[in-house]
């Protein structure tokens, strides 16, 4: 199954949205393990966005876990900058 443009679109525009609200930039040097793991959280999360969706609810559930994941990577990039 491929990835619609829409769905391409808006995980675009939700990333960029996350990374600028971040703080600012001379902080992102000094995490670079946080980094990482944002990033392979975000190309798991595209993974899953292109499985197939009928997987009697885990799919959309991991989806769910990755965001959680994801916000709590980025309130602590936040902290680590302060």
């Amino acid at each position: 199954m491929r990835i619609s443009k829409l769905r391409l679109g808006i995980a675009a525009i939700v990333g960029a949205v996350a990374f600028t609200g971040i703080g600012a930039g001379a902080a992102y040097a000094f995490q670079p393990h946080m980094l990482t793991a944002r990033g392979d959280l975000t190309s798991a999360q595209g993974e899953l966005q292109q499985a197939i969706p009928d997987k009697a609810g885990h799919r959309v559930n991991a989806e769910r876990l990755i965001q959680q994941a994801i916000n709590e990577v980025n309130a602590g990039i936040q902290a680590g900058a302060q």
